[in-house]
């Protein structure tokens, strides 16, 4: 586990944001445009904004960002020409909205009154938007400013000579996801992360994403530090000055300098190498001990004065790939042990809310994952600062396929990726988290793609573009798992011989004999099954492999594999980030020195095959309330040598844990006879228990229970609470044949904005105020408003005691 105190990566993220607020003494100002949005669905007539004084007409609502509009639309159930899957059949047309998690495509419009403060007269006043899901476009005073083709990269506009100074300027951005066919999963729609105005000086600033902070050299006695800037200047200068001052976690300064650089007065616009570092005995970056500073750049005038300032975190570590050990951080072998999906949260939709990211990456973390591969588009900026702080390792993808299909659909990939590419590196390549590039996913078994050569050129183009702005991490394709040469299956793609990094999804069986053909491949499992989880991780040669990343490892919404299921639902954790019994199994050897023992029920199988790879699933619960005289199959997972069950204290045996990769930490125990009262998995290594997991036969459902994360929630009208529901009996167990309708209020400064229960066939609404409980529990999430105070939660379900929680929200400017 990381050493920083648990609080520590939010506050660190909230006072960045802090950091960021205007201020007098401030060379630069972002001011968040949060709140206080109007939403208005569906398009105007010429799809272009109404006018300022016909918003109070529309059906508008208030909104706060992030938003996400489809999440709240009614299920779309497929029509009767439809098949209710993804599948092709030749009476059926395929589900038109199946992948998309049977919501209904759209358009969006989001409007925001702002005046102008005095004080940005005569300087550089831009909007920054981080992304517009699926694409969109950008307007003030119903004039164009700018836009997005492909909604996971952002934008900035610059609103300088666009402004009304004298009153009130109308911004209005459109977003539009309606083709269906331009994604293959549930993205959501609108305005999903973070929208601001950035004020700076003119004629000398930094450019957007500016510093590049490389540290070549690392180790505990010292490290070498580069930093680079790119500089706009339009001063008559020939050089600059840049004061470069290094503060640790703590905030406390361990270097300061003021460089002074030369400056070609012709280009305007520059990158330059600011400075060169010697730290001595510095902390060192990795995912045991996330440990971050701080750059600070300030540009100053021939006066002497700050023009603009800038400060970046970053890490200090070093990365190093072999064929013979797989990944090095600070020369220590690093096993990738993750997952791949999308950017979405469950019943959040796509609003990329931090807490709800931290709160998804701790209980990764908390289960051994340290590694999430961003499939297929790259995540927020806020879910990369999250990253760093926690230290989980992230291979950063662009794109799922190099098809205008798959990138926005409105204009040809072949005209985007010279955007895409430098705007997704120059973002991301100062995230110590970031260990490796990704282009695309499964993409090489296409000739259709540009050049007709199975991706080769179109990677060459990409790769050669990337490397102009980081060559310090590795660049790779995820391979399609029927993707092999085109002349014969014993043989790579093509498009394999030209990435860094042999990435295949799930056929890891491929890399022993690859290996042998190809001694300088450095294989990475993209992707794996869950269905056939520990044998694709103790099959592979784990002290030369780069790592795996699981498959749907959380369920989410799109690619169901038919209705009523609204998406994927072979995650070995619920849509609530509830832990499925399988995750337990993925606990016994990502983290093989904590004894594990956890009892699992099959119920059903699920036998669903995806792209030729089988990833349905055993249906396991962990509850012990069943039909009396029923045989069971039970499963115990545990990384111990032995585990002894027992029903009712009376012992059923005694089961070695088989090392055989297929097998290894899950005993599988049949026909073992139902009684009601306990079943208890012992586990025990050389002979003295080292684990106990113990299911009780619950009564009946008497009281509701509600208990909220334990993370501090901050009143900055954006910061989210958990709170976990759940039926119980008198002695306080979870009952979980009750499926109770639970009605929610909330009094205080904050209001409900989600309610789920795990069950993906569920017809309700994730907005909605009440849910029934599926496995007798429930989660709902609610946001601040932006005061602090006191927040009463209300739980009611009929014939069961009520139960309310009152939780504090504090001021986010009083310290952690």
């Amino acid at each position: 586990m990381p050493k920083n105190n648990h609080l520590l990566p939010w506050a660190a993220f909230f006072l960045t944001l802090l950091c960021s607020l205007p201020s007098p003494s401030q060379s630069r100002e972002r001011i968040p445009l949060t709140r206080n949005w109007i939403f208005v669905a569906g398009d105007t007539a010429n799809g272009k904004p109404i006018s300022p004084n016909s918003i109070p007409a529309q059906k508008g609502v208030e909104v706060d960002l992030p938003h996400d509009f489809q999440i709240g639309q009614p299920w779309v159930e497929p029509s009767a020409y439809e098949k209710p899957d993804e599948s092709d059949a030749a009476a059926n047309v395929k589900s038109r909205l199946s992948a998309r998690g049977f919501k209904e495509m759209g358009i969006g419009w989001y409007f925001r009154r702002f005046r102008p403060e005095p004080s940005w007269r005569g300087r550089r006043v831009m909007l920054d938007v981080e992304g517009i899901m699926l694409v969109g476009d950008a307007y003030l005073n119903g004039q164009p400013i700018g836009g997005t083709d492909y909604g996971y990269l952002g934008f900035e506009s610059d609103l300088s000579d666009k402004l009304q100074w004298d009153g009130d300027n109308l911004l209005a951005i459109r977003a539009d996801t309606r083709n269906p066919e331009n994604s293959r999963w549930y993205t959501g729609g609108g305005l999903f992360r973070p929208v601001s105005i950035l004020v700076t000086d003119p004629q000398l600033h930094f450019t957007r994403h500016p510093l590049y902070i490389t540290t070549p050299e690392a180790s505990t006695g010292e490290a070498l530090i580069a930093i680079q800037a790119e500089i706009t200047c339009l001063l008559r200068t020939d050089s600059l000055t840049v004061d470069v001052e290094l503060a640790d976690q703590k905030g406390h300064t361990v270097y300061a300098r003021t460089c002074r650089i030369r400056f070609n007065r012709g280009q305007k616009t520059c990158e330059h190498p600011v400075d060169s570092i010697r730290l001595p005995h510095p902390m060192l970056w990795s995912p045991n001990d996330p440990y971050l500073y701080h750059a600070r750049l300030t540009l100053r005038r021939p006066d002497g004065s700050a023009a603009d300032t800038y400060t970046q975190r970053f890490g200090i570590r070093t990365i190093s790939y072999s064929p013979q050990y797989g990944l090095h951080i600070n020369g220590q072998k690093t096993l990738l042990q993750g997952m791949a999906g999308h950017h979405t949260l469950g019943p959040l939709g796509a609003a990329a809310y931090p807490r709800a990211i931290e709160k998804q990456l701790r209980v990764l973390k908390e289960f051994g994952v340290n590694h999430v591969r961003t499939s297929h588009n790259p995540y927020s900026q806020a879910f990369l600062d999250l990253c760093d702080s926690l230290g989980i390792l992230v291979v950063d993808e662009l794109y799922d396929k190099w098809l205008t299909q798959y990138t926005g659909g409105r204009t040809p990939w072949v005209n985007l990726w010279q955007h895409n590419v430098p705007e997704w590196v120059k973002r991301d390549r100062n995230h110590p988290s970031v260990v490796m590039w990704s282009l695309g996913n499964e993409l090489q078994t296409y000739w259709s793609l540009p050049f007709a050569d199975w991706g080769v050129t179109p990677y060459r183009l990409q790769r050669e573009l990337l490397h102009r702005f980081d060559t310090t991490r590795p660049v790779t394709v995820a391979m399609h798992p029927r993707g092999r040469h085109p002349d014969t299956d014993s043989l790579p793609a093509p498009l394999v011989m030209e990435t860094d990094v042999a990435s295949y999804n799930y056929r890891y069986m491929y890399f022993p004999g690859d290996g042998r053909r190809f001694p300088h491949f450095m294989f990475y499992q993209s992707e794996a099954s869950t269905s056939a989880m520990g044998a694709n991780f103790f099959e592979m040669d784990l002290n030369r492999v780069i790592g795996l990343a699981y498959w749907g490892m959380i369920d989410y919404l799109g690619e169901s594999g038919g209705w009523p299921a609204k998406g994927w639902t072979q995650g070995m954790f619920d849509i609530t980030l509830w832990p499925k019994p399988a995750a337990w199994h993925l606990r016994s050897y990502f983290r093989p020195q904590e004894p594990v023992v956890h009892l699992a029920v099959e119920e059903s199988r699920d036998n669903t095959v995806w792209n030729d790879v089988r990833v349905g699933t055993a249906r396991l619960t962990d509850h012990w309330n069943r039909k009396d005289g029923s045989l069971l199959t039970i499963y115990t997972f545990t990384n111990a040598e032995e585990v002894e069950l027992r029903v009712c204290g009376k012992s059923m045996g005694v089961k070695a844990n088989d090392m055989n990769p297929r097998t290894r930490n899950k005993i599988k125990w049949e026909r073992i006879p139902y009684k009601a009262g306990h079943i208890e998995a012992i586990a025990r290594t050389g002979g003295k228990i080292v684990a106990r997991h113990r299911v009780e036969t619950t009564g009946e459902a008497q009281s509701l229970a509600a208990v909220p994360d334990t993370l501090p929630w901050l009143a900055d009208g954006q910061d989210l609470k958990h709170i976990f529901i759940s039926a119980t009996d008198r002695r306080g167990r979870t009952v979980p044949s009750c499926t109770s309708d639970v009605a929610f209020s909330v009094e205080g400064p904050a209001r409900l904005v989600a309610v789920a229960n795990g069950d993906m066939f569920s017809n309700e609404s994730y907005t909605s105020s009440h849910r029934k409980l599926h496995q007798g529990q429930a989660g709902i999430i609610l946001r601040s408003t932006g005061e602090p105070g006191v927040v009463k939660v209300h739980a009611r379900a009929e014939g069961l005691k009520p139960a309310t929680l009152a939780i504090h929200i504090g001021n986010p400017s009083a310290k952690p």
